[in-house]
């Protein structure tokens, strides 16, 4: 009887500013083919499009350099190959500065390959975007950026050709993990039942700590031990799609049927038709079970068909918020804080700054859930807090300002203030016709 494949994903990486020390132990200890680190956020490439117009050789993650100094010796000693979407806005910067970042590292012959395509402004300039209902997207009026979610097959292009760390821009989360299995297992394209359940291992894997315990943890009601030795998830992918969710025995954290479920159902609206570039998987008969410690099986997803549209994220500027905030404590601290807020609404009407939305929250009693959830409540210590959004930097800037005066302007017994002042770069959603995206690879060797 031949033995079934198996194909061993290690998450390096959840959001851009992971820890790196899990992804160490991976590349280090576990058994696994390849490592994989997820570092978009939703607004990621507005805000690096914004530092690629300052400086055209950046735009990609800016722990690129950290994470590829600390594994990529280890990963081309042990052969495992590295997928990351951290080229961000740039992706081919980022693959010529992980080639010569290899070659100062006496790492010859790695293959980088850049996936590229993603950026699709000119698509959106041109009135090519829809809005979810299928009419003609409303453009913001100060457009920064248009990014279409890629899905895996440039990557399994890449990978085909032999790459030895694969860079891309904006590629849905999952599909960086279902490109390796369609590579290694040979998946066909139109294989729904198998590429769904590729996508989901995905989708377990793609948040790292989380589906090991991380956002999992509430003391006292789901207690997760060793917190701060977190260790990252390995998915275990057969040919059937099948998956096991596991990790480093000795790392801190679980994987239990209560982890795992929890991840399978973040972020998916409905659980029957949760679309992806790749595919629409469908987890209404899904099984999660546990097979021993820290090994997790999950298994009974199905799919159908991919969407005809793509999904396209446009990023624009959208004004600034200012921010101020001051602590007091002791007797009375609520009622102080209340009336420090109070004294800066006042202070704004007075100087005619112009916003648009002011929120005013007295920290540890009502900046969450609002005064009525706060009742009977007297903590001893808050912390007052103003948010205004602007249009102008300038209105944005005496927020800040006005928070800050208070330290002699009363109440009495202020201490700690900060302010800020950012603009705001927003995130509006769109769809474009698959056909309309043409992703390309392109290659480089230290």
């Amino acid at each position: 009887m031949s033995v079934p494949r198996v194909v061993r994903l290690g998450a390096g990486a959840g959001y851009s500013g992971d820890r790196i020390e899990p992804a160490v132990e991976l590349a280090e200890r576990a058994e696994i083919d390849y490592l994989i680190f997820e570092c978009l956020a939703e607004r990621t490439i507005a805000l690096a499009q914004l530092e690629r117009q300052r400086d055209p050789a950046r735009g990609f993650d800016p722990l690129l350099e950290a994470r590829m100094r600390a594994l990529l010796p280890t990963c081309r000693r042990r052969g495992i190959r590295i997928v990351t979407n951290s080229g961000a806005a740039n992706p081919m910067a980022a693959a010529t500065f992980v080639r010569g970042l290899a070659a100062t590292l006496g790492l010859n012959g790695v293959r980088v390959a850049a996936v590229l395509g993603d950026d699709v402004l000119h698509l959106a300039r041109d009135g090519a975007l829809v809005d979810e209902g299928g009419a003609p997207f409303r453009m913001p009026s100060d457009v920064l950026s248009a990014n279409v979610y890629l899905g895996a097959e440039p990557i399994v292009e890449a990978l085909a050709g032999g790459a030895d760390v694969v860079i891309t821009g904006r590629v849905a989360d999952s599909s960086l993990f279902l490109a390796p299995l369609v590579h290694e297992l040979g998946w066909q394209c139109d294989d729904w039942t198998r590429l769904a359940r590729g996508a989901m291992a995905g989708h377990l894997l793609e948040c790292a700590g989380q589906v090991t315990g991380g956002y999992f943890a509430d003391p006292g009601y789901k207690d997760v031990a060793g917190l701060a030795r977190l260790g990252f998830p390995i998915g275990e992918v057969m040919d059937d799609g099948s998956i096991v969710i596991t990790k480093l025995a000795d790392s801190g954290g679980c994987v239990t049927a209560m982890t795992c479920t929890e991840q399978l159902l973040y972020e998916v609206h409905d659980p029957g038709a949760y679309p992806t570039p790749d595919v629409v998987a469908d987890i209404t008969r899904a099984s999660v079970a546990e097979e021993g410690e820290n090994r997790v099986r999950v298994s009974g997803v199905e799919g159908r068909e991919r969407p005809r549209a793509l999904k396209v994220s446009v990023g624009y500027r959208d004004g600034f918020v200012g921010e101020g905030q001051i602590s007091y404590g002791g007797p009375g601290a609520v009622a102080r804080a209340r009336l420090a807020l109070d004294v800066v609404a006042e202070r704004l009407r007075i100087a005619g700054v112009a916003c648009s939305e002011l929120r005013l929250d007295v920290v540890g009693v009502n900046a969450l859930h609002g005064d009525a959830r706060s009742a009977g409540c007297e903590p001893y210590e808050v912390r007052a807090r103003v948010a205004a959004r602007c249009a102008g930097a300038r209105d944005a800037q005496r927020v800040g300002e006005e928070v800050e005066s208070l330290y002699t302007n009363g109440p009495a017994g202020g201490g700690g203030a900060t302010k800020s002042t950012r603009e705001v770069i927003a995130v509006a959603s769109a769809f474009v016709p698959r056909d309309a995206v043409r992703p390309s690879v392109e290659w480089m060797v230290s």
